[in-house]
């Protein structure tokens, strides 16, 4: 025993914790902090009440109250690992913006326990690894057909395939060592970024395309997308190298609008994929914190969509999904987008939409997929869709929140009887 105190022990602790702790009541006044705590809540809070948790996240993290509020069990965890993103108004920099990882437990009647840690450097290489996945996923069908070159961190070509050889006539084992911006010639009269600025663009944000002519050995020249993706090992704070991509593009306009399509469609439906519809949503919300403007989201699943499968067969199945996105699509407003979230369940993201517009268009669409019709060798195939509707400002501003509340509605819509939209007088779950 080291004969101190209970409340020493705790001292020491709550001093010597790397992440930071609070504990506070259900209203959000804190008694207890400790230093690491500080070190992240005070610079958000501002001018803000700094003694109050949610006073102090209310420009950064709106949502926090309205997801305590929402908790009803006596104990439990309420989140983990809410990610929130702090910008203190210092535009752009080059270091990447600070997430905090917030998880809170409530321990009693009015006792929360909160933790908080800077996890900005996981985001970074979330990202970095979420891009060069999707990238290098879209490539593997025609590998062949595209140059593959490793790349140091200072630009020199560590490796190279035997497809660059093919398609610029320079040995792919005599260039490594050399620096890529000697080997490639570039035209940057035309506003083409520079190798060196390629690289810096790939290290801030995981990757970079650009298209422009390039010159084969001979001197024949081409027209070339090139894709720099940043490779990470490690927890670095800077990439340890690059991949580069060639690829030969005989068509300018369709070949960009081609890799467009495989970084923010669905394969099968040729609606926006999942990944891209997050990006919209993190980038709406962002307009909705400074506007206010109303944003809604649609969440729709097909109605006994496994029974199709296993009657119909997988290619019926993909017919019909891809069916329903047309009629859909074709409903949407301007700003509107459309994305399959998977399997038979999609959604709608309704800019400047408020709650009665959403379940207006929500119905048209739920009408129009009712009305579809598909000739098989079984005969006529019809089906339904059942549809949840909520707003960002019913979810406090959180993309978390709005995703489950639509959701949820969605469920209800079915327990309800399908082929309908989720309505409630009182516009709640």
């Amino acid at each position: 025993m080291t004969g101190k105190s209970s409340e020493e022990q705790l001292l020491e602790f709550l001093y010597a914790c790397p992440v930071g702790l609070i504990e506070c009541d259900l209203t959000g006044d804190i008694a207890l902090m400790n230093p690491h705590a500080m070190q992240h809540l005070l610079p958000l809070a501002g001018p803000r009440d700094a003694g109050n948790l949610f006073t102090a996240f209310e420009q950064h993290a709106p949502e926090l109250r309205s997801i305590v509020a929402g908790y009803a069990a006596a104990t439990g965890k309420i989140c983990d690992g809410h990610r929130i993103f702090v910008d203190l108004g210092q535009g752009r920099r080059a270091q990447a913006p600070k997430v905090l990882a917030c998880t809170i437990v409530k321990l009693g009647a009015d006792r929360l326990m909160v933790t908080l840690s800077d996890i900005s450097q996981q985001v970074v290489q979330e990202e970095r690894l979420r891009q060069a996945d999707t990238w290098f996923a879209t490539l593997l069908d025609g590998v062949n057909e595209y140059a593959a070159l490793s790349i140091t961190p200072d630009g020199r070509i560590a490796s190279a395939n035997a497809c660059f050889t093919k398609q610029t006539g320079r040995d792919c084992t005599a260039v490594t060592g050399h620096n890529l911006a000697d080997v490639l010639d570039s035209d940057t009269s035309g506003g083409d970024l520079r190798l060196d600025e390629q690289l810096e663009i790939a290290a801030r944000d995981g990757w970079h395309l650009q298209e422009g002519w390039q010159q084969r050995a001979d001197g024949e020249r081409y027209w070339c997308q090139r894709l720099v993706v940043a490779r990470s090992e490690g927890d670095g704070p800077r990439p340890t190298g690059f991949s580069v991509i060639l690829r030969d593009v005989p068509r300018r306009e369709a070949a960009a609008e081609d890799m467009r399509r495989l970084l923010t469609c669905d394969h099968l439906t040729g609606a926006s994929n999942r990944r891209h519809f997050s990006q919209i949503m993190e980038r709406e919300q962002a307009h909705w914190r400074e506007l206010r403007q109303s944003l809604s989201l649609i969440v729709l699943d097909l109605d006994h969509f496994k029974a199709v499968n296993d009657t119909h067969g997988h290619p019926v199945g993909d017919v019909l999904l891809r069916r329903v996105a047309e009629v859909c699509t074709l409903l949407l407003p301007p700003r509107g987008i459309f994305a399959r979230l998977g399997g038979e369940e999609f959604g709608v993201l309704l800019p400047r939409f408020d709650h009665e517009q959403a379940i207006g268009l929500a119905d048209d669409m739920r009408k129009a997929i009712a009305a579809l019709e598909l000739d098989t060798p079984r005969g006529p195939l019809k089906v339904t869709a059942s549809l949840g509707c909520a707003t960002l400002d019913e979810a406090g501003g959180s993309i978390d929140a709005v995703i489950a509340l639509a959701d949820k509605r969605l469920y209800a819509a079915k327990r309800e009887g399908r082929n309908r939209v989720y309505r409630s007088t009182a516009c709640a779950a």
